[in-house]
């Protein structure tokens, strides 16, 4: 799960983080701009944000919550 965090998950966060910015901030849609007003491109990229998102929701809530370091050493 690490890798598909890492190289799939965060790089579609950073992408709609910032086209939202963008939008708040300067009114500049950038998904639009690139693949045009709602096409078929436009919606699947949203969508495909959207479930990214949700994937990091699902991680956040039901994930594997970090423990303190002492249960995971070894007694020797």
């Amino acid at each position: 799960m690490g890798a598909f965090t890492h190289y799939v998950l965060k790089p579609l966060s950073l992408v709609g983080a910032l086209n939202w910015g963008l939008v708040g901030f300067f009114r500049f849609d950038l998904v639009a701009w690139l693949f045009g007003p709602m096409t078929i491109l436009t919606r699947l990229v949203y969508a495909v944000i959207g479930l990214a998102a949700l994937i990091w929701l699902f991680i956040w809530i039901f994930g594997d919550k970090p423990t303190c370091e002492y249960e995971h050493r070894r007694r020797d």
